[in-house]
């Protein structure tokens, strides 16, 4: 009230009620007059005070024992009683021609003991204080019910004054105070408890707030793929955050960057950081590269407890007899037996609809009992988020307790595993869980598959899950929105952030807004699997695709030397050479035609280094729109923020209002096999296919078992649209060969290992870490990026 934010809380029903009546009463304005408030307690006090003081009144406050009390109601114009009036106080203390209002508890509840003199006129504050607590009840709901409907955004962004030479990313990073997480919440409309804080610069974002914006209509939907890239990247983040940046901060239009959480492993490894650079990045850096909520560590959780389960089970089957095993997995626990509600769901599966432990036969208490896992055929692996390509192969159980159950198996990487997929890919709680529970880990020794559910184990996945499933909210350099969730590699998974992400940051851009969301490496990798998987998952069309290419890409595409990362850059990519990037164009040529084959207009988004030239750039934007680009713009954001997208954003809102015709490139109802071709001859350019034995008899299996249905994730090299990553541009004619095909069932989609694809990358031989260390003085990380 002080503050003039009444609009914020309630005022007391008591003191308004007061200073109705006391101008209802006077018939006069309050201004100069005298008011004695007596009794009253601290809350009703100030408040009255402020009330009084409002309408030009003095007023002053005692209690019922201050000395001189009488004197003091003589000379006040107007008296407030705000407590029951002591018996030996007389009545005749207040003379005639004062006000008095009596707001003590006693009046309140409808009651009076106090009996003035003619000449005073008297009056309870009791009726009208109920009034107006109704009022303030309405007022309340109403409301509540603003509160849920789309607020318009009221962001402040921040500036930014770019240094030349541009300092190193972490630099940069640190030399902005972002603003407080709640902050930003509240700026984009979402509610107190629609957040969970986690520091001061990120929050997770409550799923609730789907159901609180369903009628909203969705803003405009931006994928941000690009060209095949060296080993060092070409920038799809650092585009990703230019452009949210220009959209929002220069062209006054709300926007939202949906990134994926970068993996432990390139952080340390090869790559380094997946913030974006320069000043178009993602802060704070080192909490977006480090841990960030902790979403990757529960997926590991949950995958190596389902790995732990499936050894386990196989152990305790080979041990046990069926009535021992019986007993211990549905144990007497003080005298009585029952079934979990999961073992339930397993007896109905079996077709036992019984729910009494004892009255099984001995056949339905071993069909129940034994999972009767062929471990030739476990196919979940565990993981760890670290390159160590020592797991790739290993032997277990070789501890005597194990009892000679040794097999052979292996580690993935963390953000390889079908939980993180899922995670992507589920777009609600309930989903997640049943997604869960459909993941195959092995088949039994009849050919039928085993999932997560026969283990009884999805309720404990859910739970280590139950967090990870909310969208992490961040913000760019410029104090923009970023939804920081999900990070499956394009290579190996299929390489985007999460659906959730995306729906949220739909609803909360309004239908004039633009989400920009991201997929991994080239366009005919994370955009394909964009579309034909998680597109179908989220029922989302996209509106645009910006393609990021880069000089030095398209240079190593037109012969040029190898690019490797942490050796200098062979002269070719730091000298002008018209003729390499004509060349190399063919690779964004076909990306370019990629995109169009699913009806989706593209910009071209030419990521400017220092060492390009003016001709280099006009020449690969001339090409880009005569190849059927929408647009194609140099950028200059990692310079200098999103003041250097702002191109970029005004070709992403040209390209974004035409009419699309998007389309799936390939009918589900297709077998394996012609999906697969299907995608190997229209995106990557093969002739055909070449199916390994192991191959085709995955491919028969899955088909046996129902899951031929499903769309496909290409596990390829990133590094060419071939299998091989030594063949740059846009080779044609060859034979690509599939060695292994596996099947994501919880994720919903059937998983082709191309070539020799590996799910463990491995350490370079000089790793990121060399230069990576913590300051103890100051606990600031260094080197980070």
């Amino acid at each position: 009230m002080v503050r003039g934010h009444s609009q914020e809380g309630f005022i007391s029903p008591t003191a308004s009620g007061v200073i109705e009546l006391l101008e209802h009463l006077a018939h006069l304005s309050l201004e100069g007059k005298k008011v004695l408030i007596v009794g009253a307690d601290g809350s009703l006090e100030a408040a009255l005070h402020c009330l009084l003081q409002r309408k030009g009144a003095m007023s002053m406050t005692c209690d019922w024992q201050t000395p001189h009390l009488q004197k003091k109601l003589h000379q006040a114009d107007i008296v407030v009683l705000g407590s029951k009036k002591p018996q030996e106080i007389p009545v005749s203390s207040i003379k005639s021609g004062k006000i008095v209002i009596n707001c003590s508890p006693i009046v309140l509840s409808g009651d009076s003991d106090i009996h003035y003199n003619d000449g005073i006129t008297s009056q309870g504050v009791g009726p009208v204080a109920a009034a107006l607590r109704m009022q303030n009840l309405a007022e309340s709901s109403r409301r509540w019910i603003q509160a849920q409907q789309y607020k318009k955004w009221n962001l402040h962004c921040l500036k930014l004054q770019p240094l030349s030479p541009v300092p190193s990313d972490i630099e940069i990073s640190r030399g902005q105070s972002p603003k407080a997480v709640e902050v930003l919440a509240k700026e984009i409309g979402l509610l107190a408890d629609e957040i969970e804080v986690y520091g001061r610069s990120k929050a997770k974002v409550c799923l609730s707030l789907l159901e609180r914006l369903k009628e909203q209509p969705d803003g405009k939907y931006v994928l941000v793929a690009g060209i095949t890239p060296t080993p060092l990247g070409e920038g799809k983040s650092t585009v990703t955050v230019g452009l949210v940046q220009a959209l929002t901060a220069h062209s006054h239009v709300n926007s939202f960057a949906c990134l994926r959480q970068p993996s432990q492993g390139p952080t340390f490894g090869v790559k380094g950081g997946a913030a974006g650079g320069g000043y178009a990045q993602v802060i704070p850096m080192e909490e977006f590269n480090l841990h960030l909520t902790g979403d990757i560590h529960a997926i590991t959780a949950a995958n190596n407890l389902l790995a732990a389960a499936i050894d386990a089970r196989i152990l305790h089957e080979n041990t046990q007899s069926d009535k021992a095993l019986y007993n211990r997995l549905v144990p007497s626990i003080n005298g009585v037996r029952a079934f979990s509600p999961i073992q339930i769901s397993r007896l109905k599966k079996l077709g036992i609809n019984k729910t009494d432990p004892s009255s099984l036969t001995t056949e339905e208490i071993s069909k129940f009992a034994r999972l009767d896992i062929d471990p030739s055929s476990i196919t979940w692996q565990r993981v760890v988020d670290t390159n160590d390509r020592f797991l790739r192969k290993i032997t277990i159980g070789q501890a005597s307790t194990e009892k000679g159950f040794v097999r052979q198996a292996q580690f993935d990487i963390a953000v390889a595993s079908e939980i993180m997929a899922i995670l992507a890919l589920t777009d609600s709680l309930k989903d997640m869980k049943d997604r869960l529970g459909k993941m195959v880990v092995a088949n039994d020794k009849k050919g039928h598959p085993v999932t997560a559910e026969d283990l009884g184990i999805t309720g404990a996945l859910t739970v280590l899950m139950k967090d990870a499933i909310k969208p992490t909210l961040m913000q760019t350099l410029e104090g923009t929105p970023v939804f920081v969730h999900a990070g499956p590699f394009a290579n190996i998974a299929h390489g985007n952030s999460s659906v959730l992400a995306d729906k949220i940051a739909l609803k909360l851009v309004g239908e004039d807004g633009y989400v920009v969301t991201e997929a991994g490496f080239g366009a005919d990798i994370g955009m394909e699997k964009f579309f034909n998987i998680k597109c179908r998952a989220s029922g989302l069309v996209p509106n645009v695709v910006v393609l990021v290419a880069t000089v030095r890409a398209l240079k190593m595409h037109g012969g040029g030397p190898n690019v490797t990362a942490g050796t200098p850059l062979a002269k070719e990519y730091i000298e002008e050479n018209l003729q390499l990037v004509q060349a190399g164009c063919c690779n964004l040529q076909k990306q370019i035609q990629i995109a169009h084959q699913f009806g989706v207009p593209v910009v071209v988004a030419l990521n400017v280094f220092k060492t390009d030239t003016r001709s280099e750039i006009d020449l690969v934007c001339k090409i880009a729109k005569e190849s059927g680009a929408f647009e194609a713009v140099p950028c200059n954001h990692w310079s200098v923020g999103g003041r250097g997208a702002v191109e970029l954003a005004q070709a992403v809102k040209g390209a974004a209002s035409q009419k699309t015709n998007f389309t799936y490139l390939y009918d589900l109802e297709l077998p394996i096999v012609e999906k697969i071709r299907t995608i190997a001859q229209q995106v990557y350019g093969a002739a055909d296919i070449e199916l390994s034995p192991k191959a085709q008899s995955k491919i028969e299996v899955y088909s046996q078992q129902g899951f031929g249905n499903l769309p496909i994730c290409m596990a390829k090299t990133h590094l060419s649209l071939s299998h091989q990553p030594e063949k740059k541009g846009v080779p044609t004619g060859f034979i690509l060969p599939i060695s292994d095909v596996r099947a994501s069932i919880g994720a919903g989609f059937i998983y082709p290992l191309v070539g020799t694809m590996s799910t463990m990358p491995g350490l370079p031989t000089r790793p990121c870490f060399y230069d990576i260390d913590l300051d103890t003085e100051t606990e600031e990380v260094k080197g980070l990026f």
